[in-house]
């Protein structure tokens, strides 16, 4: 679409499905990446009420929407709708991205790119790759379990799971297959003992969202050689990273996952290489 000009009838789409979706930044984050590239689309934000999701997926069949991006209530309930899953997606039984087969148009497929963005995002911002690194995920939930996924595929030395919730950690540890293990959050000594000797730390949890101060783990446990990865964006600076930060700790937040996760989505719908720099500028603008 050229500057400043409008959608047109061959204006390509693609949206985010949610409840709440107001709020989203991908929005803004795909759509500045299609003006960076000259792309003739356009992306919205599209409420769709629990319940619905077949119907939403009917309706992107019907519109011939080019993808969609998948956020909370949806991101089970659109399987069943859907024609195919990418290996991501049915191991974590969740989609966050559904685009058209590349080998049939007609085709809807699911993908879970969370993974695929944690690892791209820990590289660019801290320059770690998993092989042969020692991983402590603090959290069992979708962003948990697919972080974990991605680091165990990617052939991280270890990855220890620090779960809150018992109905969580057994599938998160699996996930790990050869190399995960389970330590409950309740455990002090043993979760002391996994970021003891990790070289890495995950905040998976939504522990560092509000004013209350919270860190996922003590402070205490962090150090000046632990890298210290966090998937909560907003607030910038969460209780963990500026704890990290007094500790000497390399830090970064999650807003490169949340650009990432949306450059891989990007690079489905349009077969173009995503336009990272313009994405993380519109995502810090928001």
């Amino acid at each position: 679409m050229a500057p400043g000009a409008g959608p047109s009838g061959s204006t390509l789409v693609a949206g985010v499905i949610g409840d709440p979706v107001a709020h989203s930044l991908s929005p803004r984050i795909h759509n500045a990446a299609f003006r960076a590239l000259g792309l003739d689309w356009v992306f919205v934000a599209l409420p769709v009420a629990r319940g619905q999701a077949a119907a939403a997926v009917d309706g992107a069949r019907a519109l011939g929407l080019r993808g969609l991006s998948v956020t909370m209530p949806h991101k089970e309930a659109v399987i069943a709708s859907l024609d195919g899953l990418t290996s991501a997606a049915a191991e974590l039984g969740a989609v966050n991205c559904i685009l058209r087969a590349p080998h049939d148009d007609a085709l809807l497929l699911g993908d879970n790119t969370d993974g695929q963005g944690y690892l791209r995002g820990l590289k660019a911002d801290l320059g770690v790759e998993p092989a042969g690194r020692r991983f402590v995920v603090v959290g069992a939930g979708g962003a948990g379990r697919a972080v974990v996924q991605a680091l165990a595929a990617a052939g991280a030395a270890a990855v220890t799971v620090v779960n809150r919730d018992p109905g969580r950690g057994e599938v998160a540890a699996a996930l790990a297959g050869a190399v995960g293990a389970l330590v409950p959050a309740a455990d002090a000594g043993a979760v002391a003992a996994a970021v003891g000797a990790a070289d890495v730390l995950v905040n998976a949890t939504p522990v560092g969202m509000g004013d209350d101060g919270d860190l996922p783990v003590p402070e205490g446990f962090l150090r000046p050689d632990l890298v210290v990865s966090e998937l909560v964006y907003h607030p910038a600076t969460t209780p963990l990273v500026a704890a990290a930060r007094r500790r000497g700790a390399p830090t970064a937040n999650g807003l490169s996952m949340l650009v990432h996760q949306a450059a891989v989505a990007f690079e489905h719908w349009t077969g173009a290489a995503a336009p990272v720099e313009a994405m993380a500028a519109a995502a810090a603008a928001g």
